[in-house]
């Protein structure tokens, strides 16, 4: 650009004197000047452009004497120039040297330097020499350097990156906190000061220094807004969850603002609930619920709603559910809270019919394990029990907070492996599949409803008959059974009829098999048929 006006300056210049001239040249004209008694005369353009000639040759004498005058300067500084060029040369050299591993090249290339520049007027030599250093595997000089560019001004931030480094490699993570933070509070801008003092802090718990952190990166455009407003978020949510014990009305407003930034944000919606509860405002609470129900339904969403009251009946807790369900219609949370709650409230038809259609829609290991909950509670038929529990050994696992590979049971700000901040994520597990692969017009849940077993009269609730106990120890078991062994092998004994009454019969042995009824309604062992009682009055039966 400046170029280019020094060339528009330059044309502009010849039109001017032209036009000048050409002026002068269409009004012609005489000047007459008596010096010392001589008179001289001449035409108007020719004394104008001797005037012009004159000037020229006045800059031209001044111009050459003074490059003569300061020509050794000149001299001077094209060598010192041509030095300083070297000296860069060999920098520039060295330093692709040290990023390619070559340190013996390296420190030739900076003793050529130090040779053709000073050290303190280029820092770009301790970078040098604390790079080689590095290669070499002399860690001590390399930290003593770092630490003179670390008070530098100039190399201040690059000195306290390198003593960062060093102190996470021999593990002072201490050191290493207190250089991330001197170089974040001169310079908010530097990404990895700023990280790093974040996560600190974050592990700390100091949420407030954390945020007004985060709000001079803002400032610095470090980050984009969107991302660090939800960070803001993450970092308010955590500080609710501080206060909500000691300051519920502090934790309420802190959840709050962190709801304002990020609306979907599942943890601030139930700790400004909890907070309300603990005011005994529940209307808000709810009302705070049903909004992020709404944008997101969430498992931990529905169990604070339906428990927001802890007096309330199983039944209030049921319609609260189905109210949830009213805000979300055929959601597979909104069918699992309905059924969750109906199962509490001792309504299995209704529970049924909610997890049925909550498998039609997604087949997971939740849904299955509800449904053989409502199996066991309703019929105890342990065939339709173990098919449940089989098909939730085959399906997907549900979502959960997951994080680097860590599944947590709660959310938390950050991961507990790398310290990275809002890492949790409400997702399936990494090791799991999305979804079993359906085949044909029916999915995962339709099949398992259709191959559900029918119900089987064994696992009927039956009350057993009371069991008579045994005179004798002595006994022989069979099936299940405990048969008298002497009231088996002991004959029959006719006895002496009282007058008048008339001799019974009896058969020629009281020995009697018993056999169990399998396959024979009633299909339970401890139940005697009345066709058999009658034949066995000495036989004697216990049921295990």
């Amino acid at each position: 650009m400046t170029t280019i006006l020094k060339i528009l300056f330059f044309f502009g210049l010849i039109l001017a004197l032209a036009f000048g001239f050409s002026w002068i040249a269409d009004r012609p004209g005489e000047i007459s000047l008596l010096w010392e008694g001589q008179q001289y005369q001449a035409d108007l353009i020719v004394a104008v452009s001797a005037l012009v000639a004159l000037v020229a040759v006045i800059m031209l004498l001044w111009w050459m004497l003074r490059a003569l005058w300061t020509s050794p300067h000149s001299v001077r500084r094209f060598f010192r120039a041509r030095k300083r060029d070297r000296g860069y040369q060999a920098i520039s050299t060295g330093l692709i040297a040290a990023g390619a591993g070559n340190a013996i090249l390296a420190r030739k290339m900076s003793a050529r330097a130090r040779s053709l520049i000073r050290a303190d007027q280029e820092p770009l030599i301790r970078v040098l020499d604390a790079q080689a250093a590095l290669i070499e595997g002399r860690h001590d000089e390399a930290r003593r350097l770092f630490q003179e560019m670390s008070e530098d001004p100039e190399t201040r931030e690059l000195g306290l990156r390198g003593l960062y480094v060093e102190a996470n490699r021999l593990g002072a993570h201490e050191a290493a906190r207190q250089y991330a933070e001197t170089a974040a509070e001169a310079a908010p801008y530097l990404p990895w000061a700023a990280k790093a003092t974040l996560e600190y802090r974050c592990r700390a718990g100091h949420w407030d220094d954390a945020i007004r952190l985060l709000d001079q990166q803002k400032i610095a455009h470090v980050l984009e807004r969107h991302e660090a407003e939800r960070l803001k978020a993450v970092l308010l949510t955590a500080k609710a969850e501080d206060q909500l014990e000691a300051d519920p009305a502090g934790a309420r407003d802190s959840a709050l603002k962190a709801l304002k930034l990020a609306k979907d944000l599942v943890p601030a919606a139930i700790v400004a609930a909890k907070a309300y509860g603990r005011e005994d405002n529940l209307r808000k609470a709810s009302s705070m619920l049903e909004q992020i129900w709404k944008i997101e339904p969430h498992p931990e969403i529905a169990r604070a709603y339906v428990r927001a009251r802890s007096g309330d009946s199983a039944v209030d807790r049921l319609k609260k559910a189905e109210k949830l369900e009213a805000l979300k219609p055929n959601n597979y949370e909104s069918l699992l809270a309905v059924a969750e709650a109906a199962l509490d409230a001792q309504d299995f038809k209704k529970a049924r019919a909610k997890a049925e259609a909550a498998a039609r829609i997604a087949s997971r290991e939740r849904v299955y394990l509800l449904l053989a909950d409502i199996e066991e509670a309703e019929t105890g038929d342990q065939g339709r029990i173990r098919h449940w529990m089989c098909q939730a050994l085959k399906a997907p696992r549900d979502p959960a907070w997951v994080a680097d590979g860590h599944i947590s049971e709660r959310w938390m700000p950050i991961s507990p492996v790398t310290g990275r901040l809002d890492a949790f994520e409400w997702k399936m597990p990494f090791d799991q599949l999305a979804g079993p692969i359906e085949e044909g017009n029916l999915s995962e849940g339709e099949k398992a409803l259709a191959s559900l077993p029918p119900a089987s009269a064994t696992d009927s609730p039956v009350e057993p008959k009371p069991a008579v106990e045994p005179s004798s120890p002595k006994g022989v078991e069979a099936k299940g059974l405990v048969i008298d062994a002497e009231a088996a092998a002991k004959p029959t004994r006719t006895e002496a009829p009282a007058a008048g009454a008339v001799q019974e019969s009896r058969p020629a042995t009281d020995a009697v098999v018993v056999e169990p009824f399998f396959g024979r309604p009633p299909d339970d062992p401890g139940v005697k048929d009345p066709t058999l009682a009658a034949q066995e009055p000495k036989t004697r039966l216990k049921l295990f």
